[in-house]
């Protein structure tokens, strides 16, 4: 790999399905907020230059402060606003992304991914350094059914073309900017960044990830992954 890879980590938002006073990224794991497990698998790795850390405007200087400080991450990691939806959030960290003049490849995650491994990040990297664009994920393990507004069952996909979607995915700087940019222009809000970059008609790879690499919506996450630590699967 040729440039420079930086990371995109998106902790912004106010996680309402939680039902707790504090944002699901700030709520503790084990010893430390779920935000600073993603951050730290991120800092831990040869191949990231720096982190973007973006964040609810209200939280910049308490993350400034209680997580960029006091956990003492060794790669440079800039906290930045992010915006109402996460699609406008991860905007916002590829515009600060611009101070750096040697930005290759972006690898954006969710700050309330916990257990994202140093092997999904080499993995996602490689393939976009190959193909543009991949995500991690993994396949279903459920049958899956499309319905219609009624709740009517319409088609039953084939299990085997199915994978969950996960983080980290990762981009070529100037296509995912330019994915952003068409969706903007457009008016088109994705669930996810590799849907702006199929909008334009671009591959997206898939890679592995892992059953463990959950993403802490709810407090049934939360007790799985604490479930998780306990039982020495992470």
């Amino acid at each position: 790999m040729k440039g420079r890879n930086y990371a995109i980590i998106v902790a912004a938002g106010q996680g309402k399905r939680m039902g707790t006073s504090v944002s699901k990224q700030y709520l503790m794991l084990g010893d430390k907020p779920v935000v600073v497990h993603a951050l730290q698998a991120f800092d831990e790795q040869p191949v990231i230059e720096a982190m973007v850390l973006v964040v609810a405007p209200s939280d910049v200087e308490h993350v400034k402060n209680d997580i960029v400080r006091k956990y003492g991450f060794k790669k440079p990691v800039l906290v930045v606003e992010g915006g109402q939806e996460r699609q406008q959030s991860v905007y916002n960290g590829l515009k600060a992304l611009v101070r750096f003049e040697d930005v290759d490849i972006v690898v954006i995650h969710d700050g309330v991914r916990p257990f994202v491994t140093g092997q999904m990040i080499q993995d996602s990297i490689c393939a976009a350094d190959k193909y543009g664009a991949a995500v991690v994920g993994v396949p279903v393990k459920d049958t899956i059914k499309k319905v219609d507004g009624q709740q009517f069952v319409v088609c039953t996909p084939a299990r085997s073309e199915l994978w969950q979607v996960q983080t980290p995915q990762a981009f070529k700087y100037h296509l995912i900017w330019e994915a952003h940019e068409k969706a903007l222009q457009d008016g088109f809000c994705g669930t996810d960044d590799a849907i702006l970059v199929e909008r334009l008609g671009h591959p997206v790879k898939m890679v592995m990830g892992s059953y463990c690499n959950i993403k802490i919506t709810t407090r049934e996450d939360l007790i799985l992954a604490r479930e998780f630590i306990a039982g020495g699967l992470v």
